[in-house]
């Protein structure tokens, strides 16, 4: 991956342990999570774990979630990025997927956007990747919007976690 990748107002970047407050900031707070599968987290050791696990996806993958820093406030905000489902998800595995996830107070700024299209760029691009998958709960309007404008194509619903989600497929040839 060729980081960081800057945007009109944003910066993606490799997540680090000194993120670690941030992403606890992020995941303990219960409207963040409230429509990934997830509680919300209750300790920081729970968010050094999943950066460590983002740290070991860089290095076997070649990809992972990405920090998303507002370039204005150079404040950490979320993240975004494409990263290899190596677990089976909806039938799929060994496939490209595309998550974001932001502070509540960042929501409704075009941000996901916006790092969503940096982050399509980086999986068409430099990883030639074919096609790009993404999920989102069935009740998440927001992301199902963002997915939709990205030109995403609803492929239908599957359970995930006990979660009814909609699974969505980009094709390279197919992008807005």
């Amino acid at each position: 991956m060729k980081l960081p990748i800057i945007t009109e107002r944003l910066i993606l970047r490799k997540i680090t342990p000194d993120d670690l407050e941030d992403m606890f900031l992020l995941d303990s707070n219960p409207d963040v999570v409230k429509y990934v599968g997830i509680q919300p987290l209750t300790k920081k050791e729970q968010s050094l774990t999943m950066i460590e696990n983002i740290i070991n996806q860089y290095q076997n993958n070649g990809t992972g979630r990405l920090a998303v820093i507002e370039k204005e406030t150079n404040r950490f905000i979320g993240w975004s990025g494409i990263k290899l489902l190596t677990e089976e998800v909806n039938g799929f595995k060994n496939v490209y997927e595309l998550g974001y996830r932001f502070l509540p107070e960042f929501w409704g700024k075009g941000y996901a956007t916006e790092s969503a299209l940096a982050s399509l760029d980086l999986g068409f691009n430099q990883l030639n990747a074919d096609k790009i998958y993404a999920y989102a709960d069935v009740d998440n309007d927001s992301s199902n919007h963002i997915l939709t404008k990205l030109g995403f194509e609803n492929k239908g619903t599957f359970l995930d976690k006990g979660d009814n989600c909609y699974w969505y497929e980009l094709e390279k040839n197919n992008r807005k």
